[in-house]
Protein backbone atom coordinates (compact mmCIF):
# COMPACT_ATOMS: atom_id res chain seq x y z
CA UNK A 1 0.00 0.00 0.00
CA UNK A 2 1.60 3.80 -1.13
CA UNK A 3 1.65 6.21 1.88
CA UNK A 4 -0.31 9.98 0.37
CA UNK A 5 -1.57 11.89 2.70
CA UNK A 6 0.66 14.52 4.06
CA UNK A 7 0.16 13.45 7.79
CA UNK A 8 1.70 10.03 7.03
CA UNK A 9 4.58 11.30 5.84
CA UNK A 10 5.11 13.57 8.31
CA UNK A 11 4.59 10.69 11.20
CA UNK A 12 7.28 8.66 9.12
CA UNK A 13 9.63 11.54 10.05
CA UNK A 14 9.41 10.74 13.99
CA UNK A 15 10.73 7.14 13.16
CA UNK A 16 13.97 5.43 13.02
CA UNK A 17 16.45 7.00 9.87
CA UNK A 18 19.13 5.14 8.11
CA UNK A 19 20.56 7.34 5.43
CA UNK A 20 22.29 5.53 2.75
CA UNK A 21 24.17 7.54 -0.78
CA UNK A 22 21.19 7.03 -2.40
CA UNK A 23 18.32 7.49 -0.44
CA UNK A 24 17.23 8.34 3.05
CA UNK A 25 15.05 5.60 4.44
CA UNK A 26 12.67 5.95 7.50
CA UNK A 27 10.76 3.52 9.05
CA UNK A 28 7.56 4.67 11.60
CA UNK A 29 5.86 1.52 13.37
CA UNK A 30 1.96 2.07 13.43
CA UNK A 31 1.13 0.35 16.52
CA UNK A 32 -2.38 0.05 14.93
CA UNK A 33 -2.50 -4.11 15.09
CA UNK A 34 -2.64 -3.84 11.48
CA UNK A 35 0.06 -5.69 9.91
CA UNK A 36 0.26 -4.24 6.32
CA UNK A 37 3.53 -2.44 5.15
CA UNK A 38 2.99 1.03 3.44
CA UNK A 39 5.63 2.97 1.59
CA UNK A 40 5.91 6.64 0.48
CA UNK A 41 8.32 8.18 -1.94
CA UNK A 42 9.45 11.48 -1.92
CA UNK A 43 11.98 13.30 -4.02
CA UNK A 44 12.39 17.09 -3.95
CA UNK A 45 12.99 19.58 -6.85
CA UNK A 46 16.26 19.89 -5.46
CA UNK A 47 17.18 16.97 -6.47
CA UNK A 48 15.95 17.36 -10.26
CA UNK A 49 13.60 18.82 -12.68
CA UNK A 50 10.15 16.65 -13.02
CA UNK A 51 11.59 14.30 -15.55
CA UNK A 52 14.46 13.12 -12.84
CA UNK A 53 12.23 13.26 -9.74
CA UNK A 54 9.90 10.59 -11.49
CA UNK A 55 12.42 8.52 -12.72
CA UNK A 56 14.05 8.11 -8.97
CA UNK A 57 10.46 7.58 -7.78
CA UNK A 58 9.80 4.62 -10.35
CA UNK A 59 13.50 3.54 -9.18
CA UNK A 60 11.94 3.33 -5.80
CA UNK A 61 8.95 1.42 -6.32
CA UNK A 62 11.26 -1.36 -7.71
CA UNK A 63 13.15 -1.37 -5.28
CA UNK A 64 10.52 -1.54 -2.38
CA UNK A 65 8.25 -4.07 -4.90
CA UNK A 66 11.35 -6.82 -4.76
CA UNK A 67 13.42 -5.61 -1.31
CA UNK A 68 10.27 -4.92 1.45
CA UNK A 69 8.41 -7.97 0.92
CA UNK A 70 11.22 -9.86 2.32
CA UNK A 71 12.91 -7.53 4.84
CA UNK A 72 10.36 -4.98 5.45
CA UNK A 73 8.96 -4.23 9.16
CA UNK A 74 5.42 -5.39 9.09
CA UNK A 75 2.73 -3.36 10.51
CA UNK A 76 5.35 0.30 9.67
CA UNK A 77 5.40 2.62 7.20
CA UNK A 78 8.73 2.62 4.96
CA UNK A 79 9.45 6.32 3.27
CA UNK A 80 12.31 6.76 0.99
CA UNK A 81 13.39 10.15 0.64
CA UNK A 82 15.56 10.50 -3.15
CA UNK A 83 19.27 11.50 -2.95
CA UNK A 84 21.19 12.99 -5.97
CA UNK A 85 22.79 9.78 -6.54
CA UNK A 86 19.05 7.76 -6.69
CA UNK A 87 19.49 8.18 -10.30
CA UNK A 88 23.35 7.03 -11.04
CA UNK A 89 23.46 4.63 -8.71
CA UNK A 90 23.26 0.98 -9.82
CA UNK A 91 20.17 -0.68 -8.73
CA UNK A 92 22.29 -4.02 -7.00
CA UNK A 93 24.01 -1.24 -5.04
CA UNK A 94 20.39 0.32 -4.15
CA UNK A 95 18.60 -3.12 -3.38
CA UNK A 96 21.68 -4.09 -0.88
CA UNK A 97 21.61 -0.03 0.34
CA UNK A 98 17.68 -0.70 1.19
CA UNK A 99 18.34 -4.63 2.90
CA UNK A 100 21.34 -2.70 5.07
CA UNK A 101 18.67 0.28 5.71
CA UNK A 102 16.29 -1.94 6.98
CA UNK A 103 18.41 -3.89 9.51
CA UNK A 104 19.76 -0.37 10.56
CA UNK A 105 16.57 0.24 11.39
CA UNK A 106 15.25 -2.59 13.27
CA UNK A 107 18.14 -2.51 15.62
Amino acid sequence: MTLTRRKDFLAANSGRRAPMPGFVLLVKPRDDGDPTMRVGYTVTKKIGNAVVRNRIKRRFRALAREVLPVSGVAGADHVLIGRGDGLTREFAQLKRDLAKALAKTQR
